[in-house]
């Protein structure tokens, strides 16, 4: 419940996170200067939306910040590529055409918007200044501008995409024909075939695999593989062999004094009595209750053991009611932040009455508002102060090093001794392969994938750590003999069998149970295979043994007595089914969840006409030559990524 009582605050975390992430994906593709490889400006182009281009450096650092945010192997990224390629020229799109219709941003909307997302810059309603104010977007790498700028931009997009959300209704005929389909449930025979049952029958003779290895030889090649040295810079070391300075923190400390300034703020507990939904007079009892309560704990009672027994806030009773952070004015909702800002430490208030219902609150410790002196702050900034000299370090190590070894490549051990790196052998390097005992990194891989022998990696960070290669030897890749890979042959041939048969015998096993009279047990015993009988099940449950309903959901618009499939499962086995029974759902239960069943369904039809709005937009652009892609960059582009 804290969490909820809490919820502008969280709301505003959660609401800043979100948007200083889009500004940070939006910045890379409209802030970030671009850079030049050689190539003629036309081919960088991957878009243009009316005056404004997407190239191939822009899309280059998402993906790179794809790879590092979310971990995607770098072997799937050329199904994502034309997704952020798509996502990025609609969210250009959406801002053209949103200027172009009139959605205006004033200055005086981005500085509400700053207020309402960010309060922590404005405690007790004053802005806390420029300096802050910068340094907190600096840690985002942007500047004021650029952060303004871009979220005018969005509010405007915002603005224009509300259109697509008005006017949503749901009749309560949907409300319940939405219940029905969500709580009725069926009751299935099913049978599961897998490919292990057919292997024996599946075994190719020896001209066969023969025959088959002279067919795809080309899949059999043994891959490129490179000899490299590799260097590593770890940051912990350089951090460890570190030596600060009272001087050097005391210089970190003047030039940064805005960080440590502190606002008021309470360590606080409290006892929530919930009111949401509640009547008049079950209000009135509950009021009654806290009353009751807080009489007792004026007598002596122990508060945190009355928190535990009563609280309805379960984020802060098993803690005896408190609420473990330090709170600044403006995170909680106005009635409580009044109260325990007026309370003295230790003293206890009379009975809260907020939106979420009756509180007793005790204000613990306070602190007034201030800056944290030297002294206090003197071990936090050795800690910041060793790790951002350590990573600066680590830079120039590596940078040296990249020097050192395109002048020297023969002698990596000489260039890790002079600069204190670690020297990896890492012979046999194949892409996706470990480097030493750090793990396959896909940065490292494109470092080093184009590389011939002598030449010398850009540096990438791996595990926290900077590497770089030098290539000490390449041995090209070729075609494996029959010997070498016939192991894999017989094994790609009978998995291609298995996988047929099971397909056979699974539509064999349907027009049989058909041809029975829809008898599927009778059926399955006549061909060596078992059937089982799941429970009712609705749309959202699962069968033991076969997984999600999703996989009958067929059976749901069937009768009873039908058999139907195949049905292909995620395992690689095949399932037949057969609807035994129909169960309705009871009905007395949609008022209860009349509400939540509405929400969805609106916040559905939502998402579906803010999408069709979108390609409407963009679909628009692109008939009125406003938009052109280019798809002969972006192929070039997913090829860079695809692995051989």
């Amino acid at each position: 419940m804290f969490d909820l009582f809490r919820s502008r605050d969280k709301m505003v975390r959660i609401l800043l996170g979100a948007l200083l992430g889009v500004v940070a994906l939006s910045m890379l593709t409209y802030l970030v200067p671009n850079y030049s490889n050689g190539s003629s400006g036309s081919d960088l182009i991957v878009a243009e939306i009316g005056k404004e281009t997407i190239t191939l450096p822009d899309m280059q650092r998402v993906i790179q910040l794809t790879i590092r945010g979310r971990q995607l192997p770098t072997e799937i990224l050329p199904t994502y590529i034309p997704q952020m390629v798509d996502q990025m020229v609609t969210e250009r799109a959406m801002a053209m055409e949103a200027d172009r219709l009139g959605y205006q941003v004033s200055d005086a909307d981005v500085a509400d918007m700053i207020r309402q997302t960010i309060p922590s810059l404005f405690p007790d309603g004053k802005f806390v200044g420029k300096e802050t104010y910068a340094a907190m977007l600096a840690q985002q790498n942007m500047t004021i501008d650029q952060f303004e700028a871009d979220l005018k931009r969005q509010v405007a997009i915002t603005r224009f995409r509300d259109i697509a959300m008005e006017g949503t209704i749901v009749t309560p005929a949907e409300i319940e024909a939405a219940y029905r389909k969500k709580n009725e449930k069926i009751k299935v025979e099913w049978v599961k075939l897998t490919a292990d049952k057919y292997k024996a029958e599946s075994q190719p003779t020896p001209q066969e695999m023969r025959d088959f290895y002279n067919a795809n030889s080309s899949r059999y090649m043994v891959p490129e593989k490179k000899n490299l040295s590799v260097l590593v810079a770890d940051a912990a070391k350089m951090e460890a062999g570190l030596t600060v300075t009272d001087a050097d923190l005391q210089r970190a400390y003047d030039q940064n004094k805005e960080a440590f300034r502190t606002p008021e703020r309470v360590k606080a507990r409290h006892i929530l009595l919930k009111t949401q939904g509640k009547s008049a007079s079950e209000e009135a009892a509950i009021k009654a209750k806290g009353e009751a309560l807080l009489k007792q704990i004026r007598g002596g009672a122990d508060f945190a053991k009355l928190a535990k027994e009563n609280s309805e806030d379960p984020g802060s009773a098993v803690n005896g009611g408190n609420l473990s952070d330090w709170i600044t004015h403006g995170q909680m909702v106005p009635e409580f932040d009044k109260a325990i800002f007026q309370l003295k430490p230790g003293q206890i208030s009379d009975l809260v009455k907020t939106q979420y219902g009756y509180h007793i609150v005790q204000t613990l410790e306070r602190q007034d508002a201030g800056m944290r002196s030297f002294a206090e702050v003197k071990n936090e900034l050795a800690t910041q102060y060793r790790k951002q000299r350590a990573n600066e370090l680590m830079q120039q190590a590596s940078d040296r090093a990249q020097a050192a070894l395109q002048k020297d490549p023969q002698h990596p051990e000489k260039v890790a001794a002079d600069l204190n790196m670690q020297l990896i052998k890492v012979p046999n390097f194949v892409t996706g392969g470990a480097i030493g005992e750090l793990l396959p990194n896909g940065d490292f891989d494109q470092a080093v994938g184009g590389l011939k022998k002598g030449e010398v990696s850009q540096p990438v960070t791996v595990n926290n750590k900077v590497v770089l290669a030098s290539v000490d030897d390449v041995v090209p890749g070729h075609p494996s003999s029959f010997e070498e890979v016939q192991t894999q042959v017989r094994d790609a041939i009978v998995t291609n069998r298995s996988a047929a048969a099971v397909q056979k015998h699974a539509t064999e096993l349907v027009d049989k149970a058909k041809a029975m009279g829809g008898d599927l047990q009778k059926a399955a015993k006549s061909m060596g295979l078992d059937v089982k009988t799941s429970g009712d099940v609705d749309r959202s449950g699962s069968i033991e043994g076969l997984g999600t309903a999703s996989y009958v959901s067929e059976g749901f618009s069937r009768p009873d007595g039908t058999v139907f499939g195949p049905m292909g499962l995620p395992d690689g086995g095949t399932a037949v089914m057969k609807v035994i029974s129909h169960s309705g759902a009871d009905m007395a239960g949609v008022a209860a969840q009349r509400s939540t069943i509405r929400d969805e369904i609106k916040s559905q039809r939502a998402r579906d006409r803010n999408t069709l709005f979108e390609n409407g937009v963009k679909d628009m652009l692109i008939k009125q030559g406003k938009i052109k892609i280019h798809q002969d960059v972006i192929n070039r582009l997913i090829a860079n990524y695809k692995t051989s």
